[in-house]
């Protein structure tokens, strides 16, 4: 009996110290491959994570709240500019408004908010209210067309190489078009760039779809020279960075208050040395089914989106633009998150368009909302964007400082014809009233309140030294004449 109970308790030993063991084992070897497998991800992390946190850029943002502006305010223009004499009745303008999206007795509404855009006035006869452009909006325009038709060599460049980046050389015409005014080509762009240069451009009618594509003619070397090739140039030059750093990377400029882990800093160095296949080089004859091939296609990619910004005129483009182009430039399918995964070359914006439209930014094109090397056709939309951003309340002040001026003028004036006329000098020639516009005075200029003449305050600096010495007595004489 007792040799019995000690087998018992030996076997009950047993079981429980093998029951132990299995509690306490797995947890210990659960800790030890979670640490294991954690830094081995981290450690052999070779490409840019995929999914990461979007971190705004205000600068950027605070851009595109502007040039929503500026989008509404485009649509008006051709609406006037298109009537009789360049003016149209208010109720006209409330009809005519629902084509471009606005809603009844919208339109008054916001012209309002632009008086240096947009000026209403009485007509004389009808005695109703009628609408037309600004002197100063009317300027905007023709320097916008004058910087338009001076770039158009340059306009002709940026589309052989569009043309070049292409798997067969060639683009449908409507997407070419749908993207005019981002790539800086006119309104007229099939006469005026593709069909006056026949010696680059060819324009034919596909068969299946029936689709009209521009081609290219033949290919330029000496064209084939990406941006970013220039800049590292220039950053080797003037740096002296090591070349296997610099040869096939980007400039990287993080968001504020974007984190960098130290295993992110170490995949987006290896990601720079990664070598790539140029946007201008033809891939057709690789073989793309290696994971080397396939990574270098991803940067490729990369190269292509950033030789297509640099390619625009503010160095910005919609995301819709870019999936225009995605087959002809083996652009991925998922472009938005691609983008995403550099934050720090490209900026993407929702702001603008209530969120329907992906704004994609060149980071190292701009400093501070501003861009870096303006050309001429920038400098000229941006003049309406200073217009849009007038306050009507400044409109007011201006109409008030120029009234104010014209009175202050008379009273001067009659100050000084007194003083003169007290101390026996009659030889003041001064013919007319001075407190009055002056001849040729302009019509737009004379109903604009955005347009202050400063013309008064050099008439009140000669007045005040009339008075200050009889010398000068002559030279105000011939100036007021």
């Amino acid at each position: 009996m007792s040799v019995f109970f000690s087998s018992t308790v030996n076997l009950l030993k047993t079981k429980t110290t093998k029951s132990l063991k299995t509690t306490t084992i797995p947890l210990t070897f659960y800790y030890y491959y979670n640490n294991l497998t954690s830094t081995r991800n981290k450690s052999q992390s070779t490409s840019i994570p995929k999914k990461q946190l979007r971190i705004r850029d205000h600068a950027y943002d605070n851009y595109m709240e502007v040039e929503k502006k500026t989008r509404k305010v485009l649509k008006f223009q051709p609406l006037i500019l298109s009537q009789r004499n360049q003016t149209i009745p208010i109720s006209r303008l409330d009809i005519l408004s629902r084509r471009i999206g606005f809603k009844q007795l919208e339109a008054g509404k916001f012209i309002l908010k632009f008086p240096h855009v947009f000026e209403i006035y009485e007509h004389p006869v009808q005695r109703i209210l009628y609408c037309r452009l600004t002197r100063k909006a009317l300027l905007q325009i023709e320097q916008e067309k004058q910087a338009m038709d001076a770039q158009i060599p340059d306009a002709v460049t940026r589309l052989r190489k569009l043309l070049m980046m292409s798997n067969t050389g060639r683009l449908r015409l409507e997407h070419v078009r749908i993207a005019r005014s981002e790539f800086g080509f006119p309104e007229d762009f099939e006469y005026s760039v593709i069909l006056k240069n026949p010696q680059f451009f060819r324009l034919f009618d596909a068969k299946e779809t029936r689709n009209k594509y521009v081609e290219l003619v033949e290919r330029d070397p000496s064209l084939a020279v990406c941006a970013i090739e220039r800049v590292r140039e220039k950053e080797y030059r003037e740096r002296g960075i090591d070349a296997e750093d610099v040869r096939f990377s980007f400039i990287v400029n993080f968001p504020p208050g974007f984190k960098i882990g130290k295993y992110y800093r170490i995949a987006v160095w290896k990601w720079q040395r990664l070598p790539y296949w140029s946007p201008y080089e033809d891939v057709s004859g690789y073989d793309l089914r290696s994971l080397e091939a396939q990574k270098r296609m991803e940067k490729r990619a990369v190269a292509v989106i950033h030789e297509l910004l640099t390619l625009t005129v503010e160095k910005k483009i919609t995301m819709e633009r870019i999936a225009h182009f995605r087959l002809a430039m083996n652009l991925p399918k998922k472009l938005k998150e691609f983008v995403l995964q550099h934050q720090g070359i490209f900026y993407v914006s929702t702001r603008g368009n209530h969120g329907k439209l992906h704004t994609v930014f060149l980071r190292e094109a701009y400093r501070k909302g501003e861009l870096v090397e303006p050309n001429d056709l920038y400098l000229a939309r941006r003049k309406l964007a200073e217009l849009v951003l007038v306050s009507p309340r400044k409109a007011n002040v201006d109409r008030e400082l120029v009234s104010y001026r014209k009175g202050r003028v008379g009273d001067e004036m009659g100050q000084v014809r007194r003083v003169y006329a007290e101390n026996g000098f009659n030889n003041f020639g001064v013919e007319g009233d001075v407190g009055g516009d002056g001849e040729g005075a302009d019509d737009l200029n004379s109903n604009l309140g955005s347009d202050v003449d400063h013309g008064p305050g050099n008439l009140f600096d000669l007045c005040s030294f009339a008075l200050a010495g009889h010398e000068c007595n002559a030279h105000i004489a011939a100036y007021m004449k």
